[in-house]
């Protein structure tokens, strides 16, 4: 199958472009973003050699749909997606700080947990809890946005002493981000899923206006249950099914690759990357309650150029 693993792309009043680990974003005019979510896949900060097909337009879509989803929470950067691989918005002055938001003790929590740790970002867990246990409130648990390198937790109190932004810009903040995986959660569960934990990100205009940016209730960004069989695997002491990126850490870890120094990374093979492909358009499936639809294209490249090139108003 087709993937888009790189873009590089020059269109009408472009003045940058940044290559993510998984987005290429393209500034038009210092005040236009236009984001294209490739193939690549990442995991522990680390892009893969391989694409993973259809990963890219899943993550969009769902994207595109959760964000339209939220609005009557807080406004969000989305102006069009005029391509299943594109998203176009505001550029906004965007907050260094991931808001990962946790309903369940899963994922990087879990593994503090298991090596003794009982504070996580300032917020202290009791002990006896077992892994994937379901918080009796969600936990805010946030992060560095790191240009480089991994991203590092960081605790409230530590946001507001280094001054990355106010008691009351943090508050507002909060607020939302409980919200939003509240309307998440709500989302997740009519479709027979959890969600597990996820992150949201904000920037502000110029008038310090409070914007929802970036992806939202994507695989990538998000860990999800299925609802069914939940509480037997938690019983039983056993990971629940999921669909999520965190099957592919998983296999990552388990083929002793954490992205540590000195750590060989494991062949990803044809039977993983069709195995990952098929769980984001699972995914897709079950969070919309559509069918996915693949983009046919004989040049997918050329097309997400021309469907970009015809929308810009330039």
């Amino acid at each position: 199958m087709d993937s888009i693993f790189k873009t590089d792309f020059s269109f009408p009043g472009q003045t940058s472009k940044y290559e993510g680990k998984v987005r290429d974003v393209y500034t038009i005019k210092d005040d236009i973003l236009v984001i294209i979510a490739s193939d690549r896949i990442s995991a522990f900060d680390i892009v893969m050699p391989r694409s993973i097909p259809n990963k890219g337009q899943v993550l969009n879509q769902i994207s595109v749909e959760m964000l339209n989803s939220t609005k009557d929470i807080i406004d969000n950067w989305l102006i069009s997606s005029p391509d299943p691989n594109v998203s176009i918005g505001r550029r906004l002055n965007p907050i260094k700080i991931e808001m990962v938001i946790r309903g369940y003790l899963s994922g990087h929590a879990d593994r503090l947990y298991k090596s003794g740790r009982r504070s996580i970002c300032g917020i202290n867990l009791p002990n006896g809890l077992v892994s994937n246990q379901k918080f009796d409130r969600p936990i805010i648990t946030p992060s560095t946005k790191a240009e480089i390198g991994h991203d590092e937790d960081i605790s409230k109190s530590e946001i507001l002493n280094q001054n990355i932004l106010s008691i009351d810009q943090y508050e507002e903040i909060e607020r939302v981000t409980y919200k939003l995986f509240e309307r998440g959660t709500e989302i997740a569960r009519k479709r027979g899923l959890i969600l597990v934990d996820t992150k949201y990100e904000f920037g502000y205009d110029s008038n310090n206006k409070l914007f929802l940016i970036d992806e939202i209730h994507t695989p990538d960004s998000s860990r999800y249950f299925y609802l069914d069989g939940y509480e037997e695997a938690v019983n039983s002491g056993v990971s629940p099914k999921q669909l999520s990126k965190e099957f592919f850490r998983q296999w990552l870890i388990k083929n002793e690759f954490q992205g540590k120094e000195n750590q060989k990374l494991p062949e990803i093979t044809d039977e993983i990357i069709d195995d990952v492909s098929k769980r984001y358009v699972e995914l897709f499936n079950l969070i919309t309650g559509r069918s996915f639809q693949p983009r046919k294209s004989d040049n997918i490249l050329k097309e997400l150029e021309d469907n970009v090139n015809e929308f810009l108003p330039i």
